[in-house]
């Protein structure tokens, strides 16, 4: 054989082998890359909650829903949460929520849920799985940082809805004598006592829906913006939902402070809602104390913020 078509074979062959064997490394490369579009959230908020149910409320006869709003009612609210995003429009979040409600018949004027003068407070404990739907796509510029590249500003703002289901834990109390005192044992509505209600649980199920902003101010960290409410499937948040139970028999039943928390009523039997001396009271036993047309809801505004797990990208291949 021909030593200058030998030599030549001899330093090609080499680069052959090296160009075969880097071609599947780099296709190895890019199907990980494509695989993991996944990226992981952590998030924190701190905001404000409000509720909306029986107590409280607008100076009017009882609405529903925010159409009840009370502003001076409003409470602290916190969350923490993951965010998983599998596409550029959709995400499924779980996260832990706190809220502090409170209600209290002496922010309205609406005469007889002012003459109710019941009041209570609730800290909720939620756990909750909410999957986003996003309007604006996220925006991804260059990656890296580099002057004048096309593309560099990959910081943008997106909005997205959410709907999804939890579980939280309440505990309504009400102040009696300077102290807080737990409503549910007392059965104020006679639950649990003959021709009472069933006794309520205070675990309960709802449904999270809302809306949500965020703005990313780099490719790590972002805020953001997030309004929710809760639709419960309980009326006893505010431990407020039917009728009065007799208060002699709740008395004896569960003692003095029962029956007080039961009917503080400022006048029991006012003129101007139908009442008179000779007994029908508006607190008397039968008659309306909540209504359980309309089960409790609870609503906040937290603002958030949010830090993206950088993808773990593998450099060199695995053999």
């Amino acid at each position: 054989m021909n030593k200058k078509l030998l030599l030549a074979l001899l330093l090609i062959l080499p680069m052959l082998a090296s160009a075969q064997y880097r071609k599947p490394k780099y296709k190895k490369a890019n199907n990980f890359s494509t695989k993991n579009k996944v990226r992981r959230e952590y998030i924190i908020g701190f905001g404000a909650a409000n509720f909306l149910g029986e107590l409280g409320g607008a100076n009017q006869i009882g609405t529903h829903f925010v159409k009840d709003f009370e502003f001076s009612a409003t409470r602290p609210s916190a969350q923490l949460g993951i965010r998983y995003k599998f596409a550029k429009r959709f995400a499924v979040k779980g996260g832990f929520y706190y809220q502090l409600l409170n209600g209290n018949d002496n922010l309205t004027k609406e005469p007889y849920r002012h003459n109710r003068n019941l009041s209570f407070r609730s800290n909720i404990l939620e756990l909750s799985v909410q999957g986003e739907l996003y309007i604006t796509k996220e925006q991804q510029g260059h990656r890296y940082k580099i002057k004048n590249a096309k593309g560099i500003k990959n910081y943008d703002f997106q909005a997205y809805l959410f709907v999804g289901v939890g579980g939280f834990y309440y505990n309504p109390q009400t102040k009696y004598h300077g102290n807080w005192v737990n409503l549910q044992p007392l059965s104020t509505e006679g639950e649990g006592l003959p021709g009472g209600a069933k006794k309520y649980s205070r675990v309960s199920v709802c449904i999270p829906y809302g809306i949500g902003v965020k703005y990313s101010i780099n490719k790590d960290w972002s805020v953001g913006l997030e309004a929710g409410i809760r639709k419960t499937f309980t009326d006893y948040i505010d431990d407020v939902s039917s009728v009065y139970y007799d208060n002699a028999k709740l008395a004896a039943a569960k003692g003095p402070t029962a029956a007080a928390v039961a009917d503080p009523s400022l006048n029991r039997y006012p003129a101007e809602l139908g009442g008179d001396a000779t007994g029908a009271w508006q607190s008397a036993a039968g008659q309306q104390r909540g209504d359980t047309k309309y089960k409790d809801a609870y609503m906040f505004l937290n603002v958030t913020v949010a830090y993206k797990v950088p993808f773990k990208r593998r450099t060199r291949s695995k053999f």
